[in-house]
């Protein structure tokens, strides 16, 4: 730790003392007390006793200290509870624990919270999201946590509010709407408190908003400030904490006229947010831009500050103090939201406060976070094939002219793809190992800057200036089954002073859970395959491998509760990947989806229920219909509104509908009544009647039915329907 941090720490504990002893026993004083005490907890973890964070503490390496659990007995780790959800869709967060308390929030912004050590439900809250705002979520109706300061709780929704409760009782105590309700912006991510604001970002840079992050007053709500991350659309003053930077350099790097004045650039901040105490700042990590296509979004024109960047403003006012941007002028959906981990490192012979981080591009950076210079920039995963580099000299990347697709004019099927190298899952940082553990992942993605009147923008589903093809792969089984097993993740353990990977573990599969990293010399991952697993930090051995029966993509957190370690996870199969994955999803297809909280200890003895027997879908197609060229336009209205949600070429992911067994296409009215008027919104399928026709309706039906038949003849084995 960093004298300035370790001071901090200090000095916020000192005043939680003097809180605690002076101010008597007025209500006010002991709201102050408890929020003194989250204070110093948030300063550097406390103990490890609790996890009063998402990231453990302000620096977010999800570092606990705790070596009750070690590399000689986490063999013995069992079942301690377990607790069914009610949502079966992506479970994302991860859960924090204080005074014993277990809190953690769910599928549709939902939160619970336990007694940590026994188990017992304490409360729930459900914020009733409207279902038909689902179709606003560009990854599924997740949340990745909540935050706490002192008595209070605050999670964010996906119909953008931001919700303060009464962390004992979970009764709201206050409510903003962060967001422009009439346009499809949605919060995922976790809030972050620091000195009494609540910090808070948003996402829907895909279908099309202008992104910023917000602080508002912890005890009632009040906006603060607010920063602005793409330009107003006249360059003009929004009366906000951005309004100078802009000014002065920013808005110069947008052309002045492009489609981000009519989509509002994108830009979103959903998900990293950091407090860096010891320099007193906010590190905000931006995202993609809105379309992606850059030659669409700015002519080709300018770096479009500040997408794909690592944003540092005043803690107090929000204020511009310095930014590096990672991928400029940002094209392929690069952002740079991912976690990021704050840190100290010698660097040409002096103790230097930096940032690690390691976005969806591919590369890990070293950033020095006084002044945002870049340190180092190295690979973390193999097969970059759009830049070579970076050059440190001026912090820009090398890039390969085949990779600006809009410019050549021909396709680029690009590694890492929209998916990334690594995306929300969280990563961390052992101080003893010097490693930092990346759930990484290989995952290419076609880019084909050449579109028809369906791709141009549209009163709903993902705007991106691309064309979306749904079924990029040619009808030949052979190329399916070489997709899917090029299409993997790995477990990698990189040394930011060496700029290598310093061990690895290849997984068959991607989409794994984000890492915990504690001082008993292990790392924690769970799987998309429904493994949890322990590792030895230091070397990548192998050391527990824990049958979950359910894909987990959340990170885990311990704690110690009457002076036993527990380790806390959440099990589920969604999110970006397995809704639009299709065949590559690979056998995470056939893994059940069970939405849980699960808590380890040493000795557990606790059984999972048996899975239920498998029932097998009834996959009978209807008899095929509609001419080849009906056939091709339903094809193509797949891609543009089914694909991200029901899965490339129509095969399923096993969480949300496989339209290839539902039985509405059989049915012409009823399908219509479905995917035209919307039957179903209020669970999350809305109608399409903005931007499709009856016949639009009938084409895409001839589409799915023929997928059906040609799966069921061709790719039985690897792409039967599977259950719910």
């Amino acid at each position: 730790m960093g004298i300035g941090r370790a001071h901090g720490a200090a000095m916020l504990a000192g005043a939680a003392m003097f809180v605690l002893a002076g101010c008597g026993t007025s209500d006010t004083a002991a709201i102050d007390d408890k929020e003194a005490a989250t204070a110093a907890l948030l300063a550097d973890g406390g103990t490890g006793d609790d996890w009063g964070a998402i990231g453990f503490s302000y620096d977010e390496a999800r570092h606990s200290p705790l070596t009750d659990i070690n590399d000689g007995n986490v063999g013995s780790l069992g079942i301690a509870w377990f607790a069914d959800l009610e949502d079966a869709r992506g479970q994302e967060a991860t859960p924090v624990v204080v005074d014993g308390t277990l809190y953690v929030s769910h599928a549709w912004s939902k939160v619970t919270a336990w007694d940590a050590a026994k188990g017992t439900r304490l409360w729930s809250y459900d914020p009733k999201v409207p279902g038909e705002k689902a179709v606003n979520a560009c990854c599924d109706v997740v949340n990745r946590g909540v935050a706490l300061w002192g008595d209070k709780l605050f999670v964010g929704t996906i119909d953008g509010r931001l919700v303060a409760l009464d962390r004992t009782s979970g009764e709201e105590i206050w409510t903003q709407q962060t967001t422009d309700t009439a346009k499809p912006y949605t919060i995922t991510g976790a809030p972050r408190v620091v000195k009494d604001m609540v910090l808070i970002g948003n996402g829907g840079a895909e279908m099309g908003v202008r992104g910023y992050v917000s602080a508002y007053h912890a005890d009632t709500g009040k906006l603060l400030w607010r920063f602005y991350t793409t330009p107003n659309p006249e360059k003009a003053k929004d009366g906000a904490a951005s309004d100078a930077v802009f000014a002065e350099k920013a808005n110069a790097t947008w052309s002045d006229t492009g489609e981000w004045q009519q989509s509002g650039g994108g830009g979103t901040v959903w998900d990293a947010i950091v407090y860096d105490q010891e320099l007193d700042q906010i590190i905000i990590g931006v995202g993609n831009g809105n379309p992606w296509n850059h030659g669409t979004r700015s002519n080709g024109e300018g770096d479009n500050y500040f997408l794909s960047s690592v944003v540092a403003l005043d803690a107090t006012t929000g204020a511009y103090k310095w930014h590096f941007q990672e991928t400029p002028a940002e094209t392929w959906d690069y952002t740079a939201t991912q976690p990021i981990i704050l840190a100290q490192q010698m660097v040409a012979g002096q103790d230097t406060p930096v940032l690690y981080h390691a976005p969806k591009n591919g590369f890990f950076f070293t950033i020095n976070r006084t002044n945002g210079k870049l340190i180092d920039a190295k690979p973390f995963v193999d097969g970059i094939n759009w830049a070579s580099g970076y050059d440190l000299a001026t912090g820009r990347p090398i890039e390969k002219p085949e990779a600006r697709f809009y410019k050549t004019g021909k396709p680029f099927v690009g590694f890492p793809g929209a998916l990334g190298a690594h995306k929300w899952h969280p990563m961390s940082l052992n101080p003893q190992t010097g490693l930092v553990y990346i759930p990484a992942m290989q995952i290419p993605q076609a880019y084909i800057s050449e579109m028809n009147e369906l791709d141009r923008r549209k009163p709903v589903g993902f705007n991106v200036g691309l064309s979306f093809p749904a079924g990029a792969l040619p009808d030949d089984p052979a190329v399916h089954k070489a997709a899917v097993a090029m299409t993997t993740g790995r477990l990698v353990a990189f040394d930011p002073k060496a700029g290598k990977v310093a061990w690895s573990v290849p997984y068959p599969a991607a989409w794994n859970g984000g890492t915990l990293s504690t001082a008993g010399n292990l790392v924690f991952q769970g799987t998309s395959m429904g493994r949890f697993r322990a590792y030895a930090a230091d070397t990548g051995k192998q050391l527990l491998d824990l049958d979950m029966q359910s894909g987990i993509v959340s990170a885990p957190s311990t704690f110690r509760v009457g002076g036993v370690q527990y380790v806390a996870f959440m099990t589920s199969k969604g999110g970006a990947f397995p809704l639009v994955a299709g065949i590559v999803g690979g056998a995470t297809r056939k893994v059940p989806n069970l939405p849980r909280l699960v808590v380890l200890k040493l000795g557990g003895t606790a059984q999972l229920p048996a899975l239920p027997a498998a029932t097998a879908l009834d996959w009978n197609p209807p008899p095929a219909f509609g001419t080849a060229a009906e056939i091709a336009a339903g094809k193509a209205v797949y891609a543009r509104y089914c694909t991200v949600c029901h899965g490339d070429s129509a095969v399923g992911n096993g969480f949300t509908p496989d339209l290839r067994v539902s039985a509405t296409i059989a049915d012409a009215a009823a399908f219509k009544t479905v995917v035209v008027d919307g039957a179903l919104k209020d669970r999350g399928m809305v109608g399409f009647a903005s931007v499709l026709k009856p016949a639009d309706s009938e084409n895409l039906r001839a589409y799915l039915v023929e997928r059906s038949r040609w799966t069921k003849a061709n790719l039985a084995d690897v792409a039967a329907p599977v259950g719910r």
